[in-house]
């Protein structure tokens, strides 16, 4: 189960959401960043998730959110995480 807590379209077209991934009630609580670059296209329809960029536990999802958003909300900040990972 996972439950997006923020989304937000790029200029590119490209989505960076911060996902939970424990179940709603249970803690900690686990979320991570993705950038979903096939957002919008045929290719995205058929279900799964991007590779995380990054992942926190906290004890709520507050707190997840609180330490994700600075990194999810700058473009410079996701461009930095995505060349961490290789990814161009």
């Amino acid at each position: 189960m996972s439950v997006i807590l923020y989304e937000r379209t790029m200029a590119p077209g490209s989505v960076v959401r911060i996902r939970r991934l424990t179940p709603d009630g249970s803690a900690p609580v686990r979320a991570v960043i993705e950038v979903d670059r096939r957002a919008g296209t045929p290719r995205s329809s058929g279900g799964g998730h991007p590779p995380p960029l990054m992942a926190v536990e906290g004890e709520s999802e507050p707190d997840v959110v609180a330490s994700l958003l600075p990194f999810a909300q700058e473009d410079a900040a996701i461009s930095r995480l995505l060349a961490q990972r290789g990814v161009r």
